[in-house]
């Protein structure tokens, strides 16, 4: 097989449950990691030739679960020493393991990431690295901190589950109960860092969605009466719907008003806009229910004119109650941009730009928010600020696209 790009997907739609496994297996967040990478290892050797396994996540859990045991034995002495060779698999292997095995480990392992023990940012930061595989860089830009500060965190909050010896059985129905609220706020930043990633060149993580999408109809089933629960999923099918239509065929990033609405999945916005519609009869609006109603106006629109833009400001304000933050209130400026025209709209975020002077997205909506109303020279600044904070070569593009089409209007080369 001369093409291996199959591989890299194969291990990250697989990481999260082979590493859920693996926790439960040694109750050691550091072996458990160890373990598949090592695993991910000798699946770069064996797969190539061989071809993926059946089912690759019970072949990397086999392959780590021997991996760690032999590491124990050898700095333990507790029997002899396996040699170190590559794995040769047999085709059944997978019936060593069945899948109802490891299928609900990644859910377990969330709440178990988020034990009361530790503070939230820690829980949410443990769960994404762990769980998700998120590296300190994504995590970072998920909670808007520098990576070094990040890293600390995590590292952190690893020794304090090892000093404190958290336990890693399943949780109790109270516990679940009390970590709800840190899981689901996990699985909503891991269902983001897949819809639009921070790291490498790819910029939408499909198999990442899937994952996020997964658990959330699991947590779902755990607690079918929570509206906020069926609020995020709603909101995820929403979002994930689009993603055919999200890049070009070049790997471009294609804006929400000229995307082909008819590469939409329309089975996901159905099943989504009747979660939202079930949840909201509930009388308990939250966060993530306003969101998802937000989505679902974008998904109504037959065409990006019929966008109901006025509707989405008056959501947007709801949010704000519920969710007053500067990211909040420049998503709600982009709506009153399309209703009431760019002044209004740069007026609401031009205070944000301390809170948001690191963010992408505000330099962004600020630049083309000022080239819209004709101040050139500002707007030129502002999408070169927003080229130093991309985070792939998607978002490089874009900008780039921009400056040089903001370069011919005012005659002047760009950098």
């Amino acid at each position: 097989m001369a093409d291996t790009g199959w591989i890299g997907a194969a291990l990250a739609a697989a990481r999260p449950r082979a590493v859920g496994a693996l926790m439960r297996h040694f109750r050691d967040i550091d072996r458990a990691e160890d373990a598949f990478q090592e695993a991910c290892v000798r699946a770069l050797r064996a797969w190539p030739d061989n071809g993926p396994p059946a089912d690759p996540t019970a072949w990397l859990i086999f392959v780590g679960r021997n991996v760690a045991i032999d590491d124990l034995r050898r700095t333990s002495r507790l029997g002899p020493l396996a040699e170190d060779h590559d794995v040769a698999v047999q085709p059944d292997m997978e019936g060593y393991l069945d899948d109802r095995d490891y299928r609900d480990d990644v859910l377990r392992l969330l709440f178990v990431c988020c034990h009361p023990d530790l503070s939230v940012t820690d829980q949410l930061a443990l769960a994404l690295k762990i769980v998700a595989g998120l590296s300190v860089q994504e995590i970072a830009r998920a909670f808007l901190v520098a990576p070094k500060a990040m890293e600390q965190r995590i590292t952190r909050a690893k020794r304090r589950v090892g000093a404190a010896g958290l336990p890693f059985e399943t949780p109790s129905t109270a516990e679940r109960t009390q970590r709800l609220a840190a899981v689901t706020k996990m699985i909503y930043l891991m269902f983001n860092e897949g819809y639009a990633s921070a790291g490498g060149d790819a910029h939408i993580r499909v198999a990442l969605c899937d994952e996020a999408i997964r658990l959330l109809r699991l947590l779902l089933g755990l607690f079918p009466g929570q509206s906020e629960v069926m609020g995020l999923l709603a909101l995820c099918l929403f979002q994930h719907s689009r993603h055919r239509a999200r890049l070009d065929r070049n790997g471009a990033l294609v804006s929400l008003e000229d995307q082909d609405r008819s590469l939409w999945d329309g089975v996901a916005i159905r099943e989504g806009s009747v979660l939202i519609e079930k949840a909201l009869r509930k009388a308990s609006p939250g966060p993530y229910q306003i969101q998802a109603a937000i989505a679902g106006v974008h998904c109504a629109a037959a065409s990006a004119a019929d966008t109901d833009w006025r509707e989405i400001d008056r959501l947007y304000a709801a949010l704000q109650e519920f969710d007053p933050s500067p990211v909040v209130t420049l998503n709600r400026a982009v709506a009153v941009s399309k209703a009431d025209g760019p002044a209004p709209a740069l007026a609401m975020i031009e205070p944000l730009s301390q809170a948001l002077d690191g963010y992408f997205y505000f330099h962004g909506a600020r630049a083309a928010l000022l080239e819209e109303i004709g101040r050139l020279d500002e707007a030129r600044s502002a999408y070169e600020t927003a080229l130093t904070l991309c985070s792939n070569a998607v978002e490089t593009a874009l900008v780039e696209k921009r400056l040089a089409g903001l370069s011919k209007k005012i005659a002047v080369p760009v950098g």
